[in-house]
């Protein structure tokens, strides 16, 4: 009996978490709106008001009150951030005019300020209307990106851009041939130049792509899409790493898009650490024409700054967008870009070749893919468990940045420093290492943190991969950090019309019962050109805040998972949307992020990285025993 009785006691005494219900969180809010600290009286007619007690309440603005303090920091910090980016351009831009008072190619010493000016914006106009041959850094001395000068080079530029890009979206034979399988049309660079004159970069490659389909938005929409930067970059994270609007050269007409003109910066990715990024500085024009096209398109500004060195150049590239009957609009992507190829692993260089990374099928089936999640939010919900409709709504969000954070951390930008630490079966199985503190940054938690990736080939189509690694069924089978536990679905929600295309709710059962319960969100997305599978575990108050539709912008996450590409093109050069009939291997990246010390200030201990690389390595082998046998 005492036993029995102490035991009553200890659940007794155990801190009982109260969820709020979504009628007393949106009635706080408000009040909060008006009145962010309000005094006991207040408190306790709200908590009469609410039917919870007067100590919920002021706990609840306390926490809220936090919160906003939190987020605010954070928009301070990444406005530093940015502006930070836009001082390291224009620090380079500097140095481009030291470098230019005396040419390094022809010695021409420094002339006076106007005949600099003069020659360069003569200079500017032949390159945009590609009449310009030779050595880039001998015609095209720096302007101040203030002055007039530059805002007139850059407008040219555009121009002529959209005068291009309206032709080669349009145009067939002999510009785009048929390739050998008669599948897909091949850029005819002979001909190219013959109709676009211009210099071409040496040692630089040329990746010419076009595609067209119809995607279910309005084409304002998707114009908003291409002209925020942020948004830009956040609907595109599968190929964007990071993105800047460095100086809006054109604000537009009445309010909208049309006639926008801005500079930005961007580096672009395939979700591997073994492929180096893409840097571009461009111009982005926007433009509407009498036939309610839109028109966007890039051309980079590498004429104006030959010493900002990229290794990839945007020649014309872009979209044309119309709207059509039933809520769809017409979409012709083309992407054409020269880029020096060294550093890319040897099992990547097919895929790249075919366009599958950075070409107009990838771009326009992110697109596609963005566009029918947005469409499935307001779809009939699958539910197992509890889920209110707010709910819905701040699952999807959260997935999204879990989506997001896992794409920008496990790829080669300048931005991920990897170590690498030791080889499985070949140098493709190579496994990386990163770590990172994070001291002020709410949205991933605070803490010493590791990272481990690898990037592997298997003779297993990409769909196969992709059903074997979502399934909760086989997880037990490759997921060496469940230590023998279930996952069971709590609910999830079709996010696409591909089989799979799925957000759920895991809660872990672990074989400890003394544990924490941890439940875990988990999104598979698959289209044409790739598939993710990619998770991470949220504590219970976290789970209760999303599924009761609160504010989840700062819930800490700390996504691992798997990026699944093809090796390289199938039938009629490029993947099959669907399973049947799927052919080739798959390009396989498995990235783990785990949270090694809450304290930043910790150090890593041999020991640590010896046993997150035995089961990073352990993972791999359970994989390929399991698909391959």
């Amino acid at each position: 009996m005492s036993d029995e009785r102490e035991a009553s006691d200890q659940r007794g005494n155990r801190k009982r978490y109260h969820r709020h219900n979504q009628q007393q969180i949106q009635q706080m809010e408000a009040f909060y709106k008006n009145c962010p600290h309000p005094d006991e009286k207040q408190r306790n007619e709200l908590s009469r008001k609410l039917g919870i007690e007067p100590i919920q309440v002021k706990f609840w603005f306390q926490n809220k009150r936090t919160q906003m303090k939190t987020q605010q920091e954070h928009e301070e910090n990444a406005q530093l951030r940015s502006e930070n980016e836009r001082l390291r351009v224009e620090n380079l831009r500097f140095r481009e005019a030291l470098v230019n008072i005396c040419c390094p190619n022809c010695g021409v010493p420094k002339c006076e300020e106007n005949q600099l000016v003069m020659e360069c914006s003569s200079s500017s106009r032949q390159v945009s209307k590609g009449h310009v041959t030779g050595s880039i850094s001998c015609w095209a001395p720096h302007i101040a990106s203030g002055s007039n000068e530059y805002r007139a080079a850059v407008m040219e530029a555009a121009a002529s851009a959209m005068d291009e890009l309206l032709r080669v979206a349009q145009l067939g034979e002999p510009l785009w041939v048929a390739s050998a399988d008669r599948h897909n049309f091949v850029l005819n660079e002979e001909e190219y130049f013959r109709a676009f004159a211009g210099p071409r970069k040496e040692g630089f490659n040329p990746e010419a792509s076009r595609e067209s389909a119809m995607i279910y938005s309005a084409a304002s929409d998707l114009v908003a899409i291409l002209m925020d930067v942020e948004q830009w970059a956040n609907v595109f994270s599968g190929v964007v790493s990071r993105a800047t609007n460095l100086q809006v050269i054109s604000s537009g007409l009445e309010g909208t898009y049309n006639e926008v003109v801005q500079v930005m910066n961007a580096e672009f990715h395939v979700a591997s650490p073994v492929v180096p990024t893409r840097q571009s500085y461009f111009v982005r024009s926007c433009r509407q024409h009498v036939d309610s096209t839109w028109a966007i398109v890039d051309v980079s500004l590498d004429h104006l700054h030959p010493t900002l060195f990229n290794l990839c150049r945007r020649r014309p590239s872009g979209c044309l967008i119309k709207d059509m009957p039933s809520g769809y609009s017409k979409v012709i992507w083309v992407e054409h870009v020269e880029v020096e190829g060294g550093g890319v692993h040897s099992i990547y260089k097919p895929l790249i070749r075919a366009g599958l990374a950075f070409g107009a099928q990838r771009w326009l089936a992110i697109l596609d893919g963005y566009c029918q999640r947005v469409a499935s939010s307001s779809a009939p919900l699958d539910v197992i468990g509890y889920l209110v409709g707010s709910g819905r709504e701040s699952v999807l969000k959260v997935a999204e940045r879990m989506v997001r954070g896992f794409c920008r951390g496990v790829n080669a930008s300048v931005a991920n420093t990897w170590t690498t630490l030791s080889g499985l079966d070949n140098l493709s199985d190579s496994v990386k290492m990163m770590t990172r503190k994070n001291v002020d940054d709410p949205t991933i938690p605070l803490g010493f943190q590791l990272t481990m990736a690898t990037s592997f080939w298997l003779p297993v189509t990409p769909k196969r991969v992709f059903d074997f690694l979502r399934d909760r069924h086989t997880r037990k089978q490759w997921d060496m950090l469940l230590n023998g536990g279930d996952v069971e679905e709590m609910a999830h929600i079709v996010t696409g019309n591909e089989d799979g295309n799925l957000v759920t709710m895991y809660q872990v059962k672990d074989t400890n019962r003394n544990s924490k319960q941890t439940i875990m969100l988990q999104e598979s997305r698959r289209d044409s050109t790739a598939s993710y599978v990619i998770y991470a575990p949220i504590d219970m108050a976290s789970a209760d805040t999303i599924l009761c539709g609160g504010d989840t912008s700062y819930i800490p996450l700390l996504p691992s998972g798997f990026a699944i590409l093809p090796d390289g093109p199938t039938r009629g050069g490029r993947p099959t949307p669907h399973g049947d009939g799927e052919t080739g291997g798959s390009l396989l990246t498995l990235a783990l992020q785990v949270m090694v010390d809450p304290s930043p200030d910790a150090n890593l201990s041999p020991a640590s990285v010896s046993v997150a690389n035995q089961i990073i390595c352990e993972m791999v082998d359970k994989i390929k025993e399991t698909l391959i046998s």
